[in-house]
């Protein structure tokens, strides 16, 4: 086929987090050329991106579009262009990456659908907050942006630390109730009728200074010198070890999958209670897949290569 691999338009000073999408469309577009396709990369402009799609004439699109002018919340506009085109393009669709990159929404409909997740207050009345530790986070933005060392706070000192990521980053900032326990990120793949949940991965907090929270933070993924680089440990094996806790985590993974009708590839990050219980954090319908990040590790795992998870992608679409 002809594929498009169409990526955000990255700057060349650019955050780590943006440039990682660059890396993730080189090794997608070396992979399907050498697979036989023909492979065309460019970066997505609003304003051009019909004139690239009559150039190019692709038979498919690999959409890698994480974000437009820096901004997550607006990385669906990808899809949403390229469906009005009548484009065939990989991932999920626009209105499932909008609803899946508003946070509080998100966790609204899986409370309403009977899904686990940790309890949240969000502006402008901030309900259900109190005295207890909370997570402050982006609303609409990823990649861990504003999580560190000071991002969980007590229940009073919310307000200050949204007021203040919100001056530094920009955008909307929620809280979410910190649950102290173990946390996963599993990884899924396959069509919106068809799909299945790849091995399972926790991350586990090892050698952890103190007083640092156990969270997976921006260090922990851009900052290759901290101690949360270093410390944040991905293990594989739940299936086997714990097969109660694992047919938990895969049940509410399916039912993901099916509320928000996705499609392609997609990560669902958990933290489990003490009690056992898995509480859905986030879920991300647009995650690395760079060779070495967490989903190709997930599909090495399932006895996947790489390059066979690309062509599934694809396949997917």
């Amino acid at each position: 086929m002809k594929i498009l691999v169409l990526h955000s338009d990255i700057a060349a000073n650019a955050p780590p987090e943006e440039l990682d999408t660059l890396i993730a469309a080189e090794a997608v577009a070396t992979v399907l050329a050498s697979r036989g396709h023909a492979v065309e990369q460019a970066a997505f402009r609003q304003e051009s991106l019909k004139e690239l799609l009559a150039r190019s004439a692709p038979d498919i699109v690999f959409n890698l579009v994480e974000g437009v002018h820096g901004q997550g919340r607006l990385a669906p506009l990808a899809p949403e262009m390229l469906a009005a085109l009548g484009v065939r393009f990989t991932g999920v669709s626009a209105k499932a990456m909008a609803v899946t990159n508003d946070k509080p929404l998100t966790k609204r409909m899986l409370r309403e659908a009977g899904l686990a997740t940790p309890g949240w207050a969000a502006p402008p009345d901030w309900s259900g907050l109190d005295g207890g530790q909370w997570i402050v986070k982006s609303a609409l933005e990823d990649a861990s942006l504003g999580l560190d060392d000071g991002c969980v706070v007590q229940g009073p000192q919310v307000l200050a630390r949204a007021a203040a990521s919100a001056a530094k980053f920009g955008g909307s900032w929620f809280a979410e109730r910190y649950v102290e326990g173990r946390e996963f990120n599993i990884a899924v793949l396959g069509s919106k009728d068809s799909w299945q949940v790849l091995p399972m991965a926790e991350m586990r907090f090892e050698q952890w200074p103190a007083g640092k929270p156990r969270i997976v933070g921006y260090d922990a993924k851009w900052e290759e010198d901290s101690s949360g680089w270093r410390g944040t440990v991905r293990v594989f094996g739940v299936e086997q070890g714990e097969p109660a806790l694992a047919a938990k985590l895969k049940s509410a993974c399916d039912q993901v999958w099916r509320l928000f009708a996705l499609s392609g590839f997609a990560r669902v990050d958990f933290r489990v209670a003490e009690d056992g219980t898995p509480l859905i954090l986030e879920i991300n319908t647009n995650p690395c897949i760079s060779p070495d990040a967490g989903f190709a590790a997930a599909a090495q795992e399932a006895g996947l290569s790489y390059d066979a998870l690309i062509e599934a992608i694809v396949r997917a679409a």
